[in-house]
């Protein structure tokens, strides 16, 4: 239990990261779109600035995870990380709805100018340093097991990709196609709505005790490989925060004394812990009756 909390501590780090990068990239960005006239680079800046509040959703909701089961938490608090998730997916569908109709008023304008060169620059050198970011969190994510600082991972690469779609927008624009600057800004409003669609979806998905079935069904394998193991009777799992909670009822042997079941038992939790990283397996143990095995 320690080294999952310290764990989450440890993940506290890469969402500062993003934080840091995000505020210095939002002002650069915004800055320069203006300076320039780039609506795309503007767009884009305005992105970083909600990708600031899904950030500090995820620190936040980091924190409150850290704290210990209670009285009136006796799973602990780790689902703040997806109920964080959840209030920074409507800031994003709000600022993506904005950047949307910002862009398309501006094709009602009869004379537009190509911004200039800076701001494609500024978009690339961007791009460079936020795939560096996604690189620490992914790398991070992965050697902690943390899913939600995995999906700000994800959320640093499409902004990565973003500020490469706004600069091929503006050179575009600078070689007699002006029209594409702002269709590039439309483009990033589009990706900022489809991922707070993403992260909306994954989140209540999540809080309603929504599991893969796939996964499901690799749990059920391990434990059904298990010795001693007769018959699965019921496999549940859902997910609380960056844990999966399991709840499994199995059938075994009637003649096996109760030390000898619940040796079946620890063993179940042994292989789920290893291989699978779930450390919170309850395991309710049933006496096999073989006239079941017709039915």
């Amino acid at each position: 239990m320690d080294t999952a909390y310290d764990h989450l501590k440890e993940g506290e780090k890469g969402a500062w990261v993003s934080i840091v990068a995000y505020v210095l990239l939002s002002a650069l960005k915004i800055a320069i779109g203006y300076i320039t006239g780039s609506e795309a680079l503007a767009a884009d800046g305005i992105n970083n600035t909600t990708d600031i509040v899904v950030s500090l959703a995820v620190l936040i909701g980091l924190r409150i995870s850290r704290k210990p089961p209670d009285r009136d938490h006796p799973y602990g608090h780790k689902r703040a990380e997806t109920i964080a998730s959840l209030v920074a997916s409507f800031i994003m569908a709000v600022a993506g709805t904005q950047v949307v109709l910002q862009a398309i008023r501006s094709f009602g304008e009869s004379e537009r100018e190509a911004p200039g060169m800076l701001a494609a620059w500024v978009a690339l050198a961007c791009s460079a340093i936020m795939w560096g970011v996604y690189l620490y969190n992914s790398r991070l994510a992965r050697r902690i097991q943390n899913q939600s600082l995995m999906a700000a991972a994800h959320d640093n690469r499409s902004d990565a990709l973003v500020s490469i779609g706004a600069a091929v927008g503006i050179i575009a624009s600078r070689f007699g196609f002006p029209i594409l600057d702002p269709i590039a800004a439309l483009a990033v409003g589009i990706v900022i709505l489809k991922t707070a669609w993403d992260i909306f979806s994954e989140a209540s998905h999540t809080l309603t005790d929504g599991f893969d079935d796939k996964r499901l069904k690799d749990f059920k394998y391990t434990v059904k490989a298990t010795p001693g193991v007769k018959r699965i009777k019921d496999i549940r799992a859902r997910i609380h925060g960056s844990s999966v909670l399991l709840d499994v009822v199995v059938e075994v042997s009637a003649e096996l004394s109760v030390g000898e079941s619940h040796d079946i038992s620890d063993e179940i939790e042994r292989r789920m812990r290893d291989e699978h990283h779930i450390g919170n397996v309850h395991v309710h143990i049933e006496p096999y009756e073989e006239e079941q095995e017709g039915r």
